[in-house]
């Protein structure tokens, strides 16, 4: 009996002990649940914090691509002539009955579908002295203009390409003999006068055309004559005297139409020397008219192959 209790109590001691570690084991492993539960805690909303920053820098950096710096337009400086003379009203009666003395009255607008950029007139002449032959004349006046463009550029940049092609296509005529080519001053920007002789069946014509640039505005000339029937061949000084001298009324007269008063021999920002050297003309050239000449021949004699300068 004693034993069995001794037993029994040893039993209960052993019993009460193993609780007591049991209990001693859970008092352990509950602070460590904890601990781990908060890091865990900890961790994930450290997460989400670097989450939504992540977010917040994504969204910024989105935001920033999405708002581009705004960059200036591209700008060209403006035309200074927006209009154009009445090409057939540019010359005096006084220089019309110089260089076509029996035609001042047979003036011919040429045909347009807008005549603030580009127009033009001719007259023919025909001083018939019967067997004794003839004198013939033929004037054409032609004003192109040009408008700034940002594609383009500038007015007067595209006048001056123009200028040098207009200078170039009446040196490269079919036919042109003793070609001449003379730079002229007082007549705008730039200016350049082009001379030479033609043979034809009729007689042998003498063509000048002379060709200015004012501002945006390119003004061209042509101004030929010829003996026929035996008549004495006209001077080709003379003519190119006259060719100059009405070339520089059409020049005034642009500036005129624009509000200026000048004989339009201000410089613009396009070369302001004269050059025959070739350049791409930056439009087509206005539609030059085609006066009929009293005399069917001479009107035909006059048309080199290659230049509608020298048309009639």
């Amino acid at each position: 009996m004693q034993r069995a209790a001794q037993r029994d109590d040893r039993a209960q001691r052993a019993q009460r002990a193993r609780r007591l570690r049991l209990a001693l084991v859970c008092a352990a492993a509950v602070p460590a649940v904890l601990i781990t539960a908060a890091c865990s805690s900890d961790s994930g909303d450290s997460g989400d914090a670097k989450g939504k920053s992540g977010d917040t820098s994504t969204e910024q950096a989105a935001g920033g691509s999405t708002q581009p710096s705004a960059s200036a337009s591209p700008t060209v400086r403006a035309a200074a002539y927006q209009k154009l003379p009445d090409p057939c009203g540019a010359l005096a009666k006084k220089t019309l009955a110089d260089l076509v003395p029996e035609g001042v009255k047979s003036s011919k607008k040429g045909s347009s579908d807008d005549p603030s950029s580009r127009a033009s007139c001719a007259w023919n002449s025909l001083d018939n002295n019967g067997v004794k032959g003839s004198q013939f004349r033929w004037l054409n006046v032609s004003l192109l203009r040009f408008d700034s463009d940002t594609t383009r550029g500038a007015g007067d940049d595209q006048a001056h390409a123009y200028f040098t092609q207009q200078v170039k296509d009446a040196q490269a005529v079919d036919g042109a003999k003793n070609a001449k080519v003379v730079p002229l001053s007082g007549t705008g920007a730039e200016g350049t006068a082009v001379r030479y002789d033609l043979k034809k069946k009729e007689g042998l014509f003498k063509q000048q055309t002379v060709v200015a640039r004012v501002e945006n505005v390119v003004v061209t000339l042509d101004y030929n004559g010829a003996g026929l029937a035996g008549e004495k061949t006209p001077s080709a000084d003379d003519l190119t005297k006259a060719a100059e001298k009405a070339l520089k009324e059409v020049v005034a007269a642009v500036s005129s139409a624009n509000g200026e008063s000048g004989s339009g021999t201000s410089s613009s920002a396009g070369s302001a020397s004269p050059s025959p050297s070739a350049s791409k003309p930056a439009s087509k050239s206005p539609s030059k008219s085609s006066s009929k000449s009293p005399s069917k021949s001479a009107s035909s004699s006059a048309s080199p192959s290659k230049s509608a300068a020298a048309k009639s």
